[in-house]
């Protein structure tokens, strides 16, 4: 699998599986957990090492779930992604939120550590000094931040003691929203990472041109577009399925090798 580079030291798998929806939606359905247990073995055996989840996750039931699963292997072999939800990005209760996703993952380190939104009411100068806090105590070993527009961004950049290391954002072959708005082109500058979720949304699979070139590589819409995406510098993805034979395809996409006029097709989609 590619490997992107983290600002501040270290690599990121380009392509991860993204947790939402495993354990429930806004609630725990305990009666899943068999099944989505099975499926993160499931993404282990294909190769996956880089998993992305939150605290809102089925109410922090998605981080227990990843943290059980992670227990049958070695814990440094694995990159895990959580994020702290907009309500609890004060000061103390930031502090407070780490340590229950670490109790849920059952670990003792965060690799990656998100405010999982921005809030219009909390500082950002308060949030940021909890996560610096959090960083000089070595239980989150990089900050980032999801769903921020350039100037909250910049803020971030300037407010983090350590290189900021991710914004994860909306994005996909037809979704140019944060291209648009100039923060991807500005982590690409910084070498800041842009994770991209929701890649296959917004009808990406039926595009024509996609199926097109898709058809010409005999691969699947999935690779095509996962791929349009991992090609860019700085630029992962976290595609999220419980399904084995989708969980192996979107991971193939990493061996799929677009031309520069199939790039440049697809560029122009929006």
């Amino acid at each position: 699998m590619q490997q992107k580079q983290l600002p501040g030291g270290g690599t990121i798998d380009a392509i991860g599986l993204g947790l939402w929806d495993f354990g429930g939606g806004d609630s725990p359905d305990y009666g899943r957990d068999d099944a989505d247990l099975a499926a993160i073995h499931n993404a282990i055996a294909i190769g996956y090492r880089h998993f992305d989840t939150a605290e809102y996750y089925a109410s922090g039931h998605s981080e227990e779930l990843l943290g059980r699963a992670l227990r049958d292997y070695q814990r440094s072999d694995f990159f895990v992604t959580t994020k702290v939800s907009p309500s609890h990005i004060r000061y103390d209760d930031l502090l407070a939120a780490c340590d229950r996703s670490l109790q849920h993952l059952q670990t003792d380190y965060i690799d990656l550590y998100l405010i999982h939104w921005p809030s219009e009411t909390i500082p950002l100068s308060e949030s940021m000094r909890a996560m610096n806090h959090l960083v000089a105590a070595g239980k989150i070993r990089h900050v980032g931040v999801s769903n921020f527009d350039l100037p909250l961004l910049q803020e971030a950049v300037r407010l983090c003691d350590t290189p900021l290391a991710a914004n994860q954002v909306h994005y996909n072959v037809l979704h140019r929203e944060y291209m648009q708005n100039g923060v991807i082109t500005y982590c690409q500058a910084q070498g800041i990472l842009v994770t991209a979720y929701s890649p296959l949304l917004d009808n990406v699979l039926a595009h024509k041109t996609v199926q097109a070139i898709a058809q010409q590589h005999n691969v699947t819409g999935a690779q095509v577009a996962l791929q349009w995406l991992i090609q860019q510098p700085q630029v992962i993805t976290i595609p999220k399925s419980s399904n084995r034979l989708r969980q192996q395809e979107n991971w193939g996409a990493d061996t799929v090798v677009l031309s520069a006029e199939e790039i440049d097709q697809l560029n122009q989609l929006a």
